[in-house]
């Protein structure tokens, strides 16, 4: 492995001056994280069955006193912050485990046991929190799961404090928000390699801890690397308002999709005045385009959301917590809190419409917004997740779409394509990387990585233009308040250096593709259809499911796979029958006559014919070039 080298002289002062400006004597925060604390896991590492560690909240015990020059000193507070691990009690009856994955699990204790709300990505970190709710509250059983939100860091761990039999039984209902198992599935299949591949980047799995490595990616510290599954929803709230009650908890929740997930809901605990805010109003600026990838969310609804939080619980509530950071405590802290959340979406939506109706593009409007001073001194509302330059690309493009009306960027060169000509103009690769170590030693890094990525993709085996850029991404690095701005800079950096580290945590798990609906896979096969090898082919399949009753006709023609419920004309060239639940197969491309029968999946006519429909699969690739071309 390489060795990281130490911070420029210029990022050494950026990162100093930035202690002059923001209110680092507000130690409120470190008061709040650490508060009810009763407990913690020590030694805190989580391993799974093989032994393999899968969680380590103690290779983060280096964020110790002040920041040291290679860490941005406001990420090196909020990652001090987040780096707190324990059960905590948040007000009576309500506990949360923190610091045992990226996100945090909440323990609601009932009449005879205990409702779990969102058990994070791993079942071995759900477990190990679990445990250690159980070792100092006693050996409840759990009662009731509630997945406020369809990401994997909110479910994935289901497995690891409850079973599918006891779900099946009825012993534990588990409650979502409507359109949770469409969007949860759909987001870690669909485009799940690609967005996998770049969470690597953008949580920083791979990067060795500590100072010049990952310290935090703001929201949490990073993901675990266990066992994904999912136990799919038996109950689903609908609508604002709507009140159940599980174990004697009663639960009034409140609906707000299209915020930070597709699917998302906040939960009010009217008997403990307690909030929970999913992941709405949380200590950082949020992602409005997760870096990973994702459906651009939409700023504006979740302004209007967090108004209807505070018109219809902020009176009552003594407590907000969220399923990431601390809680904030206190009637008036909780109407302050959340009303700047709420004025920092509403801010940036309504500025960048205006600027853009101005004529600007997103990456000119990013560079323009300065946010109001109640805004910037809020901690709580500091870029360490989303920042402002990202996010207001992605308002940018929610609007307007990839294109800036320019016709000059209508039909560019591909990357590389493009990057041979600029490096020809340049007067070559070595007259350019000449030009930007003038531009390195001046700190316009910025402008380094712009050319240097021009020599890379034109010349990917140029040694002094890849060490060059992986010390210029190294230094934004090193400059970057937003945990996964640095991620992202370390994470290159390390590739260009090291060579590709792949995808630590993959989410196309067995249950995640258990749980496809027969359109959903159906859906997921497709994207993975390779158009022009299939172009020659075609054929047709019939599905028929013997527990449900539904039959489906599958075609592939013209490089498409299309489907309908509908009765056809003819017989299909094979018809497989089979349950709901034993369809899946197909999912795994592997759909061999021994793999099927293995499922129970009965094939009729043509055999070959699925034989040829896999042959033209393309799964994705998890090990896909980044910083390369």
């Amino acid at each position: 492995m390489s060795t990281p080298k130490p911070a420029a002289p210029a990022i050494v002062a950026q990162n100093s001056a930035l202690l002059q400006t923001l209110p680092f004597s507000d130690a409120r925060d470190f008061d709040d994280a650490t508060r009810g604390l009763m407990a913690r896991r020590e030694p805190s590492a989580v391993t799974a069955d093989d032994g393999r560690v899968v969680w380590d909240n103690d290779t983060y015990a280096f964020l110790q006193g002040d920041a040291p020059d290679t860490v941005n000193p406001s990420l090196w507070r909020q990652s001090q912050l987040v780096a707190e691990q324990g059960l905590f009690e948040v007000t009576g009856g309500i506990y949360q485990v923190r610091g045992f994955d990226l996100s945090n699990v909440t323990f609601i204790e009932g009449t005879t046991g205990v409702i779990v709300l969102d058990p994070l990505i791993s079942t071995e970190t759900a477990a190990a929190a679990l445990a250690l709710y159980r070792e100092h509250r006693g050996d409840r059983p759990v009662t009731g799961i509630i997945y406020t939100h369809s990401h994997v860091d909110h479910f994935g761990g289901v497995k690891g404090v409850t079973t599918q039999a006891d779900v099946d039984a009825g012993r534990v209902p588990v409650v979502a928000p409507e359109g949770f198992t469409e969007h949860a599935i759909a987001e870690n299949v669909y485009a799940g390699t690609a967005m996998s591949r770049r969470a690597g980047y953008m949580y920083g799995a791979a990067l060795a801890r500590g100072p010049q490595g990952q310290v935090g990616a703001g929201l949490g510290q990073t993901t675990s690397t266990g066992t994904v599954t999912l136990i799919p929803p038996t109950l689903f709230v609908t609508t604002t308002g709507q009140e159940e009650t599980v174990d004697g908890v009663r639960m009034v929740f409140q609906m707000a999709p299209d915020t930070e997930a597709p699917s998302e809901m906040l939960v009010w605990f009217p008997d403990h005045k307690a909030l929970c805010a999913a992941e709405d109003a949380t200590h950082t600026l949020h992602n409005l385009l997760t870096l990973r990838g994702a459906v651009v969310r939409d700023p504006h609804v979740w302004s209007r959301y967090l108004t209807e939080s505070i018109d219809l619980f902020a009176g009552e509530a003594e407590v907000v917590f969220a399923s990431h950071h601390w809680p904030t405590w206190g009637s008036e802290r909780i109407v302050e809190y959340l009303s700047l959340q709420r004025d920092l979406y509403g801010y940036l939506h309504d500025q960048t419409l205006r600027l853009l109706n101005r004529g600007f593009t997103g990456p000119e409007i990013a560079e323009q917004i300065t946010l109001p001073p109640a805004l910037e001194n809020a901690w709580h509302a500091r870029g360490y997740y989303g920042s402002v330059s990202h996010n207001v690309k992605a308002i940018y493009q929610r609007y307007m779409g990839w294109f800036d009306g320019n016709p000059a960027h209508l039909w560019e060169h591909p990357p590389v394509e493009r990057a041979r000509r600029y490096v020809e103009l340049g007067g070559g690769a070595d007259a350019v990387v000449a030009t930007a170590q003038s531009a390195f030693d001046a700190a316009d890094y910025r402008w380094v990585a712009e050319l240097l990525n021009h020599v890379v993709f034109a010349q990917p085996d140029h040694a002094a233009a890849r060490e060059l850029l992986a010390d210029t991404y190294e230094q934004l690095g090193y400059g970057a308040e937003n945990g996964t701005w640095r991620s992202f800079f370390l994470s290159g950096a390390t590739e260009l250096r090291d060579g590709p580290f792949g995808t630590p945590t993959a989410t196309s798990a067995p249950d995640i593709l258990a749980a496809l609906t027969p359109t959903l896979l159906f859906d997921a096969l497709a994207v993975q259809v390779d158009g022009p090898r299939a172009w020659d082919e075609v054929l047709s399949v019939d599905v028929v499911l013997t527990d449900s009753g539904e039959r489906y006709r599958l075609w592939l023609r013209n490089g498409v796979l299309s489907y309908s419920a509908a009765p056809q004309r003819g017989d299909a060239d094979a018809t497989l029958t089979a349950t709901s639940t034993a369809l899946p197969v197909l999912a795994t491309g592997a759909a061999t006559p021994d793999a099927l029968a293995a499922a129970g999946v009965e094939v009729a006519g043509d055999a070959g014919v699925l034989a040829r429909l896999t042959a033209v699969l393309d799964p994705g690739d998890p090990d896909f070039a980044i910083v390369t071309p």
